[in-house]
């Protein structure tokens, strides 16, 4: 996974409402390298911290499991974005959507917090499948297309199949607790 996922992730917390009702609209944002470099880093971390929390509360094989793929998956792109912002010679600088993204994330970290047993597992898979789903939708329609570095261009091609993967593993999971809870009633 390249260091733009956790651009994406950032760009998928500006873009939800438009992305959601129009999967083809264009990116009002735009950021530079070194903003898309703090946005990546800062990005990674949060779903990081979301993983810490997953590790923490819960109680189900499968969660942690998926807390630890997250957790193993964001760190490489963390270290694969300071290797590349290294070899470009690039200073992240922070922006304003870093900056929403770190106050998005402290509202969601505050939400799983708050929750335990069977609703925290449910709320943090949910949030990464929402989270999952926006950010295909921002790689795919905003910021291939917009991309004009050759080199990021292809980290966002081959970051698209793994984004997938991690979506389909959420989805399973969540699909299980839905099961569950639709058995029970």
């Amino acid at each position: 996974m390249g260091w733009i996922a956790g651009a994406l992730f950032s760009l998928f917390v500006v873009q939800v409402p438009a992305q959601a009702q129009k999967s083809t609209a264009k990116s009002t944002v735009t950021l530079s390298d070194p903003e898309v470099a703090s946005v990546a880093v800062t990005a990674n971390q949060i779903d990081i911290d979301y993983a810490k929390i997953a590790r923490e509360r819960s109680k189900n094989a499968d969660v942690i499991a998926f807390a630890d793929m997250m957790a193993k998956d964001h760190q490489s792109v963390i270290d694969q974005a300071v290797a590349l912002v290294t070899k470009l010679n690039v200073t992240p600088k922070d922006n304003a959507t870093s900056k929403k993204l770190m106050a998005d994330a402290e509202k969601t970290k505050t939400m799983l917090r708050s929750k335990s047993g069977a609703a925290f597992d449910k709320a943090y898979i949910d949030n990464e499948v929402t989270y999952h789903k926006a950010v295909i939708s921002t790689v795919n329609n905003v910021l291939i297309p917009e991309t004009e570095n050759a080199e990021l261009k292809k980290l966002l091609q081959d970051v698209a199949p793994i984004l997938n993967a991690h979506l389909e593993h959420a989805q399973m999971v969540q699909k299980q607790f839905n099961k569950k809870q639709y058995t029970k009633k």
